[in-house]
This record gives C-alpha cells, structure tokens and sequence, in this order.
C-alpha cells in the first residue's frame, strides 16, 4: 500500500460551494496558500451538465436522498456546490441575522451585488404566465415583485430559448452565476483545487485545529494546515465534526421546507420561462412565495409520490401554473452520526404551511386555474441548515470552540432564513476571509 499522501497549506478550505469559492478566493488573492478540497468533480464541461441525466450523476444518492419523514433533498456533490442546482435567486440576509445576533454583512453584500450586477430580470424575460400569476397576486394584495437574480441575460447563449424550468439542473447558457467561477479565480491565483477528495475528519492537537484527513481520489490523505474552513454544507460539515469528537454538531437543523402549490388553465403555464422571477415574502408569518414549477421530467416523480392519479397530469405540464411555498421552519431534527437525517414539522410549521397553502389558492384561481385542479406537492427540503449554529456552536466570528477551525456554509445560520441563502453564504464568507486576513497582520 503507497504511504498516505500529505499535502502542505496555510489555510484548508473543504467545499467549493459559495461559502468555501468565496473564502477561497479572497484568502488565494490575497496571497495565502489555499488547498480546496472538494469531495465531486467539475462537472461543468460535460455533456450532461444542465441536463436530467447529469441531476442523477452528481447529486448525492442520485437525487434520491430523504430525510426519516420523507423530505427529498437535493444535494449537489461538486465543484460550485449547490450553486450549480439552484435557481439564480439572490435576497439580502434578513435583518434579524444584525439585530440578534450582531451579524451586519451590509458591506460585503453590496459589493457583492456590484461585483455580480445582482438585479431582477427585465420585464420582458420574467415570463407571461409568471407575471400573470404575480399580478393575481398584487390584485388580492400580496405585493409579489421582481425577484433579485445571479443571472447575465446578455452574457447567457440564447437565453429566452434555454431558460426554463430545467434551469434549475444546471445552467447550460451560461447566464447563471456559479461559485464555481470563484473556484477557477482562486485556481488562477495560486490556490490548490483537489477534487474527489473526501474530507472525514478534522486533525486536532491541544484544542487547535491543524489540518485535514480523508481520502483523496480513494487514497488515504492529510493536509496540514495552521486554519481549516469546513463549507461542506448543511449536511457533510456536521458530519465532520461529529467524527472529529464535536458531537453537539448536527442536533436540530431547519430546511426552508418547500412545496409547490399546482392549478392548470387552458393558457400555456410557466414551464418553459425562467424559474422564480416574481416573489413575495411574508416575514410576519413566516414564509416566501415565488414562481416556479418543477422541470418536466422530474413532475411525474415528484407528484408520484403524493399519490398515483397526479403523474397523468404529466401530459398538461405545459398548462400549469405553479407558486412555490418556502417556509421559515423552526429548528427540529437532525443530521445524526449514524447517518439518519431527520426534519419534522412542527405543529407551528404546520399551522403556517396551511396559512401559506391558502394564499396560493387564491392567487392561482385569481389567476385563472380551476379550483378543482388546483393541488399541493409533498414535501421537500431546500436548504439544509442551522446544523452547526452561531451562538450555539460558533462565535460571531464562525469559530468553533477549536482554535482554528471555522465553518463558513448554511449550517451556521442561527435559524432558517426562508429566502434564498447564497447570497447571506457569500457575504459570510467575504467577513471571514477579512477576519483571517487580519488575524495574520496581512
């Protein structure tokens, strides 16, 4: 057997998603030796990406990963993480985030927005079917507006054609925004990307972090290094931990359960125009809803399983109009050692997901679907989170009781934000990549 591999660094980063690309790329610009260690591969100039087949090849479990209660998640495993399976969608971080917890990333946000022209899609390209439904909703007094988008229209190959439903598989036109492309910036600048690298534990002597192990294309490895930055998501940086001796990690976690609420009319519906371009956010209840339907090969599987009379709507996909629930669930289950997920509803989950499930109805039938078409699919879980919290298990600086050893992904967030998460992942990511920077007196 060949002798494990060591690798040398100053700062580890495990994760290539937006919390690991960003802290990645701010550290390697600014002259730090980086070793990025993701588990996947760089899936993009392949053929398959964007497409069904390629959601099954690099998804974990193929796309068929659910909690103890049936939440199907989607859990990309590869270079720009779930930014490669999301929808483009970007919302600043709520204002509790400063207000209890004394977390203002008002600073890296805007430059983000800057840097990445963040802004709602112009009105031409929002869809007619999804801007129908948001002026249903604006008529019975849900102020549904443009959704902020990581989307470059004019930078994207034929967008209005490509740009559907199916957008959420991966992009193909190049239009979305990707971590992955501050994957390649870092790479340009000296950082050390190593694929296939499955990272399962952190090295710690004395109570400091001080590298890495796991294996590495299938071949034991360790990185040392002085600062380990573990971005390996809601799920796998729990996971980490826990074999690192960390075992209060991964007790509790929220999810933004999501579900899509379905009506069909004789017009075409929102399947082919590009997904969640209007939406509204009820912060008192607790909950967001947008446009969006899901990609049509995926409907008959995921309606299936609610019951076996839904997938003959399959035929009608083109004629539906969907609203998607997000719902700021509250804090329940977990990501266990033994490799259980489990996310329960609350009965207050509940309560507000039938509020919610009330609204959509009205907007849809508002908007011309039949109430007797009009349904709900099951289930599922969006953005796992709030698995390895700030002010539980992280200071406000992203440090766990480990010197050296931070955790920059959605599982930091105190509770579920119920918006789109990628842009709150970035600006934590900038605001410890700048604490690390001054840490070293650079």
């Amino acid at each position: 057997m060949p002798a494990p591999l060591t690798l040398h660094a100053e700062v580890v980063v495990v994760g290539s998603g937006p919390g690991g690309a960003t802290v990645a790329r701010e550290l390697a610009r600014n002259g730090r030796r980086v070793l990025l260690l993701e588990r996947g591969i760089d899936h993009r100039p392949a053929s398959y990406y964007g497409t069904y087949l390629g959601a099954l090849i690099y998804a974990d479990r193929r796309s068929l990963l659910f909690t103890q209660e049936g939440l199907n998640i989607i859990r990309p495993l590869m270079v720009g993480g779930a930014t490669s399976m999301y929808c483009g969608c970007a919302a600043p971080p709520p204002p509790w985030l400063a207000d209890r917890y004394g977390i203002n990333l008002s600073e890296e946000v805007s430059e983000t927005v800057e840097e990445l022209e963040i802004a709602p899609l112009p009105p031409e390209l929002r869809g007619e079917a999804s801007t129908r439904i948001a002026q249903a909703a604006q008529a019975r007094g849900y102020n549904f507006q443009p959704q902020l988008k990581f989307m470059r229209p004019a930078q994207g190959r034929s967008f209005a054609e490509r740009c559907g439903a199916r957008c959420m598989l991966g992009c193909r036109c190049g239009a979305k925004w990707n971590a992955a492309e501050w994957v390649d910036e870092a790479v340009a600048v000296g950082a050390d990307l190593r694929t296939r690298a499955r990272v399962d534990r952190v090295l710690i002597e004395d109570g400091r972090a001080v590298g890495v192990a796991g294996r590495l294309a299938g071949q034991p490895f360790t990185a040392q290094a002085e600062t380990v930055v573990l971005a390996a998501g809601g799920i796998g940086t729990p996971r980490i931990l826990q074999a690192s001796g960390l075992r209060e990690a991964g007790l509790g976690m929220a999810m933004d359960t999501t579900v899509m609420v379905y009506g069909f009319v004789r017009e075409r519906g929102i399947g082919n125009e590009p997904p969640m371009t209007w939406s509204w956010e009820n912060a008192d209840v607790g909950y967001m809803l947008s446009t969006l339907i899901d990609p049509w090969l995926l409907y008959p599987i995921i309606t299936a399983l609610k019951g076996p009379r839904y997938p003959l709507t399959w035929p009608r996909w083109n004629h539906i109009l969907g609203v998607m629930i997000k719902l700021r669930d509250q804090v329940s289950g977990g990501v266990f050692p033994d490799g259980r997920i489990s996310k329960p509803l609350t009965a207050d989950d509940r309560e507000r997901l039938h509020l919610a499930e009330a609204v959509c109805r009205e907007i849809l039938v508002e908007a011309g679907a039949r109430p007797d078409t009009i349904f709900m699919t099951p289930l599922r879980g969006t953005h796992p989170s709030a698995t390895v919290r700030l002010g539980a298990m992280l200071d406000s600086n992203l440090q766990t009781a480990v010197r050296g050893l931070y955790v920059c992904d959605a599982s930091a967030f105190p509770e579920a934000l119920g918006r789109p998460t990628v842009l709150t992942i970035i600006g934590l990511g900038k605001r410890l990549a700048r604490h690390l920077q001054q840490g070293t007196g650079r």
